[in-house]
Protein backbone atom coordinates (compact mmCIF):
# COMPACT_ATOMS: atom_id res chain seq x y z
CA UNK A 1 0.00 0.00 0.00
CA UNK A 2 1.34 3.39 -1.26
CA UNK A 3 1.48 6.28 1.62
CA UNK A 4 -0.76 8.93 1.30
CA UNK A 5 0.17 12.67 2.49
CA UNK A 6 -2.76 14.99 2.59
CA UNK A 7 -0.82 18.04 1.86
CA UNK A 8 1.23 16.58 -0.57
CA UNK A 9 0.08 19.06 -2.77
CA UNK A 10 1.80 21.81 -0.76
CA UNK A 11 4.76 23.11 -2.42
CA UNK A 12 6.35 23.53 1.05
CA UNK A 13 4.27 21.57 4.22
CA UNK A 14 2.19 24.38 6.04
CA UNK A 15 2.55 27.17 2.61
CA UNK A 16 0.06 26.59 0.00
CA UNK A 17 2.54 27.85 -3.03
CA UNK A 18 5.72 29.12 -3.21
CA UNK A 19 7.65 31.76 -1.53
CA UNK A 20 7.62 35.31 -3.30
CA UNK A 21 11.00 36.72 -4.55
CA UNK A 22 12.75 38.42 -1.65
CA UNK A 23 10.58 36.53 0.80
CA UNK A 24 12.57 34.28 3.37
CA UNK A 25 11.36 31.16 5.31
CA UNK A 26 12.97 31.61 8.76
CA UNK A 27 11.09 29.01 11.20
CA UNK A 28 8.36 26.38 11.03
CA UNK A 29 6.95 24.36 14.07
CA UNK A 30 4.11 23.06 15.12
CA UNK A 31 2.45 22.37 18.66
CA UNK A 32 3.26 20.22 21.27
CA UNK A 33 0.28 17.55 21.68
CA UNK A 34 0.08 17.18 25.38
CA UNK A 35 0.58 20.82 25.88
CA UNK A 36 -2.03 21.28 23.76
CA UNK A 37 -4.63 18.67 25.15
CA UNK A 38 -3.76 20.84 28.38
CA UNK A 39 -4.27 24.39 27.58
CA UNK A 40 -7.04 23.84 24.64
CA UNK A 41 -8.70 20.73 25.09
CA UNK A 42 -8.47 20.64 28.90
CA UNK A 43 -8.14 16.91 29.70
CA UNK A 44 -7.33 17.66 33.25
CA UNK A 45 -10.30 19.77 33.73
CA UNK A 46 -12.74 16.95 32.50
CA UNK A 47 -10.77 14.07 34.28
CA UNK A 48 -11.21 16.09 37.55
CA UNK A 49 -14.78 16.59 36.44
CA UNK A 50 -15.27 12.26 36.33
CA UNK A 51 -13.33 12.12 39.77
CA UNK A 52 -15.83 14.35 41.82
CA UNK A 53 -18.76 12.61 40.12
CA UNK A 54 -17.35 9.35 40.77
CA UNK A 55 -16.51 10.36 44.78
CA UNK A 56 -20.21 12.20 44.59
CA UNK A 57 -21.35 9.07 43.61
CA UNK A 58 -19.88 6.79 45.66
CA UNK A 59 -20.45 8.87 48.82
CA UNK A 60 -24.45 9.24 48.06
CA UNK A 61 -24.70 5.30 47.73
CA UNK A 62 -22.65 4.73 50.94
CA UNK A 63 -25.03 7.00 52.91
CA UNK A 64 -28.14 4.89 51.03
CA UNK A 65 -26.71 1.72 52.43
CA UNK A 66 -25.54 0.17 49.17
CA UNK A 67 -22.94 -2.43 48.64
CA UNK A 68 -19.13 -2.44 48.26
CA UNK A 69 -19.55 -4.18 45.55
CA UNK A 70 -22.77 -2.16 43.77
CA UNK A 71 -21.17 1.43 44.84
CA UNK A 72 -17.73 -0.23 43.21
CA UNK A 73 -19.15 -1.66 39.89
CA UNK A 74 -20.96 1.97 39.71
CA UNK A 75 -17.20 3.72 40.36
CA UNK A 76 -15.91 1.69 37.51
CA UNK A 77 -18.35 2.44 35.05
CA UNK A 78 -17.91 6.19 35.39
CA UNK A 79 -14.58 6.11 35.55
CA UNK A 80 -14.25 4.19 32.24
CA UNK A 81 -16.91 6.57 30.72
CA UNK A 82 -13.94 9.55 31.81
CA UNK A 83 -11.22 7.46 30.27
CA UNK A 84 -12.90 7.22 26.93
CA UNK A 85 -13.37 11.54 27.34
CA UNK A 86 -10.34 11.81 28.04
CA UNK A 87 -8.66 9.47 25.48
CA UNK A 88 -11.29 11.43 22.68
CA UNK A 89 -9.83 14.65 23.58
CA UNK A 90 -6.10 13.58 23.37
CA UNK A 91 -6.74 12.00 20.32
CA UNK A 92 -8.15 15.56 19.49
CA UNK A 93 -5.14 17.44 20.77
CA UNK A 94 -2.84 15.13 18.49
CA UNK A 95 -4.48 15.12 15.18
CA UNK A 96 -4.88 18.83 15.79
CA UNK A 97 -1.33 19.06 16.79
CA UNK A 98 0.02 16.76 13.88
CA UNK A 99 -2.21 18.84 11.36
CA UNK A 100 -1.13 22.46 12.44
CA UNK A 101 2.12 23.89 11.02
CA UNK A 102 3.30 27.69 12.22
CA UNK A 103 5.35 29.54 9.37
CA UNK A 104 7.23 32.61 9.79
CA UNK A 105 9.07 34.71 6.62
CA UNK A 106 10.66 37.67 6.48
CA UNK A 107 7.09 38.83 5.80
CA UNK A 108 4.45 36.79 7.05
CA UNK A 109 3.13 34.52 9.70
CA UNK A 110 1.20 31.74 8.36
CA UNK A 111 -1.26 29.33 10.26
CA UNK A 112 -2.14 26.37 8.73
CA UNK A 113 -4.32 23.93 10.86
CA UNK A 114 -7.47 21.88 10.93
CA UNK A 115 -8.98 18.36 10.24
CA UNK A 116 -11.41 17.58 7.49
CA UNK A 117 -11.22 20.71 6.36
CA UNK A 118 -7.84 22.63 6.82
CA UNK A 119 -7.52 26.05 6.82
CA UNK A 120 -4.77 28.80 6.10
CA UNK A 121 -4.35 32.12 7.78
CA UNK A 122 -1.99 34.30 6.67
CA UNK A 123 -1.01 37.47 8.55
CA UNK A 124 1.25 40.06 7.20
CA UNK A 125 3.71 41.40 10.10
CA UNK A 126 2.07 44.53 8.63
CA UNK A 127 -0.79 43.66 10.58
CA UNK A 128 0.73 42.89 13.57
CA UNK A 129 0.30 45.55 16.05
CA UNK A 130 1.87 43.64 19.36
CA UNK A 131 2.98 40.01 20.12
CA UNK A 132 3.19 38.33 24.03
CA UNK A 133 5.13 35.20 24.74
CA UNK A 134 3.13 33.62 27.16
CA UNK A 135 3.83 30.52 29.45
CA UNK A 136 1.60 27.20 28.19
CA UNK A 137 1.04 23.82 29.82
CA UNK A 138 4.28 22.43 31.25
CA UNK A 139 7.46 24.02 29.57
CA UNK A 140 5.57 24.91 26.43
CA UNK A 141 5.11 28.63 25.69
CA UNK A 142 3.07 30.38 22.91
CA UNK A 143 2.89 33.88 21.19
CA UNK A 144 -0.42 35.75 21.14
CA UNK A 145 -0.66 38.21 18.32
CA UNK A 146 -2.59 41.26 18.65
CA UNK A 147 -4.29 42.48 14.82
CA UNK A 148 -4.14 46.00 13.91
CA UNK A 149 -8.08 47.45 13.71
CA UNK A 150 -10.03 47.17 12.14
CA UNK A 151 -8.90 43.83 10.80
CA UNK A 152 -10.23 40.96 12.50
CA UNK A 153 -10.14 36.96 12.33
CA UNK A 154 -13.19 34.86 13.39
CA UNK A 155 -12.67 32.89 16.55
CA UNK A 156 -14.03 29.99 15.26
CA UNK A 157 -11.56 29.94 12.19
CA UNK A 158 -8.65 30.29 14.73
CA UNK A 159 -9.51 27.45 17.47
CA UNK A 160 -7.60 25.96 18.92
CA UNK A 161 -4.92 28.61 17.43
CA UNK A 162 -6.26 31.38 19.34
CA UNK A 163 -5.81 32.89 22.58
CA UNK A 164 -7.71 31.97 25.35
CA UNK A 165 -10.42 34.51 26.96
CA UNK A 166 -10.83 36.75 23.64
CA UNK A 167 -13.91 35.86 22.25
CA UNK A 168 -14.88 39.62 20.88
CA UNK A 169 -11.31 39.88 19.86
CA UNK A 170 -10.18 37.23 18.84
CA UNK A 171 -5.99 37.04 18.91
CA UNK A 172 -3.78 34.13 16.73
CA UNK A 173 -1.60 32.46 19.06
CA UNK A 174 1.43 30.27 18.32
CA UNK A 175 0.35 27.48 20.60
CA UNK A 176 2.20 25.27 22.63
CA UNK A 177 5.94 25.75 21.37
CA UNK A 178 8.66 23.94 22.37
CA UNK A 179 10.75 26.75 21.75
CA UNK A 180 8.65 29.36 22.31
CA UNK A 181 11.48 32.27 23.32
CA UNK A 182 13.71 31.61 20.25
CA UNK A 183 10.54 32.02 18.05
CA UNK A 184 9.84 35.08 19.81
CA UNK A 185 13.46 36.39 19.25
CA UNK A 186 12.88 35.72 15.62
CA UNK A 187 9.71 37.18 14.68
CA UNK A 188 11.14 40.32 17.24
CA UNK A 189 13.95 40.92 14.53
CA UNK A 190 11.64 40.04 11.66
CA UNK A 191 9.09 42.10 12.59
CA UNK A 192 11.99 45.28 13.51
CA UNK A 193 13.74 44.86 10.06
CA UNK A 194 10.17 44.83 8.13
CA UNK A 195 9.10 48.28 9.95
CA UNK A 196 12.68 49.58 9.16
CA UNK A 197 12.51 48.20 5.27
CA UNK A 198 9.02 50.57 5.22
CA UNK A 199 10.01 53.01 7.42
CA UNK A 200 7.31 52.03 9.96
CA UNK A 201 7.43 51.76 14.08
CA UNK A 202 7.74 47.98 14.27
CA UNK A 203 5.03 46.16 16.77
CA UNK A 204 6.22 45.38 20.43
CA UNK A 205 6.78 42.55 21.76
CA UNK A 206 6.25 41.54 26.05
CA UNK A 207 6.97 38.63 27.48
CA UNK A 208 4.53 37.59 30.26
CA UNK A 209 3.09 35.18 32.05
CA UNK A 210 -0.36 34.96 34.29
CA UNK A 211 0.18 39.08 34.39
CA UNK A 212 3.65 38.99 35.22
CA UNK A 213 6.77 40.13 33.44
CA UNK A 214 10.05 38.50 32.69
CA UNK A 215 13.27 39.56 30.36
CA UNK A 216 12.42 39.28 26.74
CA UNK A 217 13.96 38.01 23.98
CA UNK A 218 17.31 39.64 22.25
CA UNK A 219 15.55 42.06 19.66
CA UNK A 220 12.05 42.61 21.61
CA UNK A 221 10.61 45.72 23.24
CA UNK A 222 8.75 46.42 25.82
CA UNK A 223 5.00 46.74 25.50
CA UNK A 224 2.78 49.31 25.99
Amino acid sequence: MEDHDDFAFEPIPGLPAQLPRGETLLWQGSPQWRALAISAFHVRKVAAYFLLIVAWQGASAYGDGESAVSILLSALRLAGIGMIAVGILCLLAFLYARGTIYTLTTKRIVIRSGLALPVTLNLPLTMIETAALRKSAGKAGGIALTVMKPNRVAFLVLWPNARPGYLTNPQPMLRCLEDAPKVAGLLATALQEDAGAQGRVPAQISKTAKGSTAPMPAGATAAA
